[in-house]
């Protein structure tokens, strides 16, 4: 009976799965989602509580610290953050002559890396308490290094960082240069919030990955962002918001759903890897955005609104029996597009969130560390043999 358990564990651990589908490579204490439920925690905390409750500097130190700060605490931190947020002259001067049509997650990325050489201690993974407060630099410079950007890029000089603003705030006014309305900054907030960590998909893993060698924090997320410019992972809201804007009104939702499912191709937006439910992300996105059109106003918006609320009544209708609902995506694009964010910013503003969990992800894993280091199934040839040149 032993022998068969044995046997039985070793054809286990030997299966091929692609994309290590349903492979558990870490164990984390960051965040957890359910599928089935529809459940994200971090740190045991339901979204939707933060989300009602909480701000972006509360919610990463709950994931940098494990516990809630007490008041003392959270001001210290914010305090922390916005001091963090000034750009070293050499990366100031670097985004400067970025390449205007540089798409924005390179520039990212590029900035991240950048840090690395200003940060003489950058390789000393010793002590948990220096790699946190290098953690919260970074999180800090990251919205820094894209709103410099996208100032350079259209031919203004970045803003100044304000200590007073909230690190939302203070992206908005950084991006247009005058401070937003509290409604924005708070929705904003929000946002930031809920893409802050998903547990370990394709970017998270590969921020561990990359931290399993020893690597710096830098290199690690900068990785990430990496990971994230993909098309398969990050700009899904950019291509909702086009579809939403080419189907033009609620009107003609029902025709585009039923040519799309005929036609066998996906509606952006639509199903989940994990969540077999509507993200519980994507229900609190579409509370936010009345808000915003409340505020705003615009026909155009309003009817992109009421676009999205059509295609998800007619998917629920045609296509709930295949678990596909909204995920994210499907309302973060419009939240961003009333916010005045550009198009081409909404996949590195999900970065500039992210940057908290992956380096909450990056401390775990450097904390007690064991490198990757997963088994292959060669299916390539053996003992061929080698044909001299003059022979071929």
């Amino acid at each position: 009976m032993a022998e068969e358990k044995s046997a039985n564990a070793g054809a286990s651990a030997s299966e091929y799965r692609p994309g290590l589908e349903g492979v558990v490579v870490s164990r984390s204490s960051i965040s957890y989602v359910d599928g089935e439920h529809g459940v994200l925690e971090y740190r045991g905390i339901n979204i939707r509580d933060l989300v009602a409750d909480s701000t972006f500097e509360e919610t990463t130190y709950l994931l940098l610290y494990n516990h809630l700060p007490n008041q003392r605490e959270l001001a210290q931190f914010t305090t922390l953050m916005a001091k963090q947020r000034i750009l070293p002259q050499s990366v100031r001067d670097a985004i400067h002559s970025f390449p205007v049509g540089m798409h924005p997650m390179v520039a990212l990325q590029a900035g991240i890396t950048m840090l690395a050489g200003e940060d003489y201690f950058t390789d000393e993974l010793g002590s948990q308490g220096n790699n946190i407060r290098r953690s919260v630099a970074l999180i800090a410079k990251a919205p820094s290094i894209l709103a410099a950007f996208e100032r350079c890029r259209n031919g203004e000089e970045p803003m100044p960082a304000v200590s007073k603003y909230s690190h939302a705030e203070n992206f908005l006014f950084m991006i247009r240069g005058e401070r937003p309305d509290p409604v924005e900054a708070q929705v904003f907030d929000k946002l930031l919030i809920m893409h802050a960590d998903h547990s370990t998909n394709a970017s998270t893993f590969t921020c561990r990955v990359i931290g399993s060698t020893l690597a710096n924090l830098y290199s690690s997320v900068s990785g990430a962002v990496g990971a994230l410019s993909g098309s398969l992972h990050g700009g899904a809201n950019e291509r909702v918001l086009r579809m939403l804007y080419s189907v033009g009104s609620p009107d003609n939702v029902e025709k585009f759903v039923d040519e799309m499912t005929a036609a066998g191709n996906k509606i952006m937006g639509i199903g989940h890897r994990i969540y077999k439910v509507k993200d519980p992300r994507a229900d609190l996105l579409q509370e936010t955005i009345p808000q915003l059109l409340a505020l705003k106003g615009g026909e155009e918006w309003q009817t992109l609104y009421h676009t999205a609320l059509r295609l998800e009544e007619v998917v629920n209708q045609k296509l709930s029996h295949k678990k596909l609902y909204p995920n994210v995506d499907f309302y973060s694009g419009i939240a961003l597009e009333i916010l005045g964010v550009p198009v081409d910013l909404f996949t590195t503003v999900f970065a500039m969130s992210r940057v908290a969990g992956w380096c909450a992800h990056w401390v775990e894993q450097v904390s007690a560390n064991r490198i990757f280091r997963p088994k292959q199934e060669y299916i390539g040839d053996h003992s061929r043999p080698y044909v001299p040149l003059n022979r071929r």
